[in-house]
């Protein structure tokens, strides 16, 4: 198996290699530490498996995603991720994952994972599962979140959660200008104008 590892921390990049170095199913593991990184990779080169963490300080790891499913639809995509909420594994795995992880995963499941996505199988942890299948059973109808880009929609979450504009640009490395102009256009999209609205439907929503 040929793998790539898309992470901007490097600490997480060579854990992972260190663990997954140990499968003698796994012969390269190649790294990218952004998004645009991992897609000029994977358009030159052909990887049985990627695994994507989801915050990337270029471009969020869900228009990654969307972007390498557009071009790759059969491609196996892991993602990882430090949000333990269940929407997040359920919007990846609709977009075309074959996985979803968090960071905090013991290695044992990592290798559990990769061994199942490589097999055909998909993979969440058992903790999300029953969860999971809650949602989608009662997803009747296309919620007004899922018209907003990846990007976007991490943005929306961390306005809910009641983090300032400054602050959301540093953790996600672009200027509280430019988180602005993206809650400007989630803000459209959702058909609101106070925060207090977005907070209210992402509680409604289960979405904190």
């Amino acid at each position: 198996m040929k793998i790539l590892i898309t992470d901007d921390h490097k600490i997480v990049r060579e854990g992972l290699k260190e663990i997954l170095l140990h499968l003698p199913e796994i012969s390269v593991i190649e790294e990218a530490k952004n998004g645009d990184e991992a897609l000029a990779m994977i358009s030159k080169e052909d990887f049985d498996l990627i695994l994507l963490d989801i915050s990337l300080p270029d471009i969020s790891g869900l228009e990654v995603l969307q972007s390498i499913k557009r071009k790759h639809p059969l491609q196996k995509v892991l993602m990882l991720s430090m949000y333990t909420q269940e929407h997040y594994a359920l919007r990846t795995l609709k977009m075309g994952a074959s996985g979803y992880l968090t960071k905090d995963t013991a290695s044992e499941e990592l290798i559990e994972a990769v061994r199942k996505i490589a097999a055909g199988g998909k993979y969440i942890s058992s903790s999300m599962a029953e969860n999971i299948a809650h949602r989608i059973e009662n997803d009747y109808s296309k919620p007004l979140h899922e018209t907003l880009s990846g990007r976007e929609f991490e943005i929306m979450l961390m306005i809910a959660a009641g983090k300032p504009l400054r602050e959301i640009g540093s953790e996600l490395f672009i200027s509280g200008k430019t988180v602005s102009t993206y809650r400007s256009r989630i803000m459209r999209k959702m058909g609101m104008k106070k925060n207090s609205e977005l907070i209210q439907y992402c509680m409604k929503n289960g979405l904190l």
